[in-house]
């Protein structure tokens, strides 16, 4: 029986391990992790893992799917609704479901239609130039950009300035670049203007400067709490690549 019991609590235990693992590879968190997966007393790495990591991210994902959810059904009622009622905020809503769906180019049409319907507000506008820098377009995304921060120079918690700052770095404006991400990154802390910053330095043969603002980004962690840590991991991972990638 004893050999049985043995036998059954080792299974358990590698299955442990292989899903901490599996998980500890999806997510990318600290990579100490991975030595507490693999070295502490079986499953009790795994076991400890799975708890402080993987649990708090299983219930974030069931939120968003539940979102999601709600999300996908209001966007086929929208789609349907603006054939017979083409209301300027139909449209702005439906773009707003769109981009958070990820649908740029569905998002970016729903804008177009809500102001060529007469829409004045920034949001469409902005969100429009959001929709177009993420599309590949950035010389579309200025005009835009550029309305949103002329309205409010901290519009979207100054990511709006940090986005034309982006889009003027991507259409060789980089003089005008430096000098708006300098102006916008005196408040703002968002590591995505950080990390776009980062590469125009780099752009510019400046490896030093961009790797200081890379690991500006990386300091940050120390100081979240963890949902918000779990948020900015795309953000870590990617200050991470650019320190491996430039000269010490």
């Amino acid at each position: 029986m004893g050999f049985l019991l043995n036998m059954i609590f080792s299974w358990w235990g590698l299955l442990l391990e292989i899903i901490a693992l599996v998980h500890f590879f999806r997510r990318r968190p600290s990579w100490w992790w991975f030595l507490v997966i693999l070295f502490a007393w079986p499953p009790l790495g795994a076991i400890v893992y799975l708890v402080v990591e993987a649990l708090p991210d299983t219930r974030e994902l069931s939120g968003q799917q539940f979102r999601g959810f709600s999300r996908r059904k209001r966007i086929r009622e929208l789609e349907t609704l603006v054939h017979v009622n083409q209301a300027v905020g139909n449209f702005e809503e439906l773009g707003d479901l769109y981009m958070d769906e990820g649908r740029l180019r569905e998002a970016r049409a729903a804008f177009d239609q809500s102001i060529a319907l007469g829409s004045r507000t920034t949001d469409p506008f902005y969100r429009r130039g959001v929709c177009a820098l993420f599309l590949g377009d950035p010389q579309a995304a200025i005009p835009d950009l550029e309305r949103a921060v002329n309205d409010d120079p901290e519009y979207d918690f100054h990511r709006a300035a940090g986005l034309l700052a982006h889009a003027y770095a991507l259409t060789g404006q980089k003089e005008k670049a430096e000098a708006l991400f300098r102006a916008s990154l005196k408040l703002s802390t968002l590591s995505e203007t950080y990390l776009n910053f980062a590469d125009l330095l780099v752009q510019e043969g400046r490896p030093a400067e961009a790797r200081e603002w890379a690991r500006k980004v990386l300091d940050k962690s120390p100081g979240m709490p963890g949902y918000q840590r779990r948020r900015e991991r795309p953000w870590f991972r990617r200050a991470r690549k650019m320190l491996r990638s430039l000269p010490a």
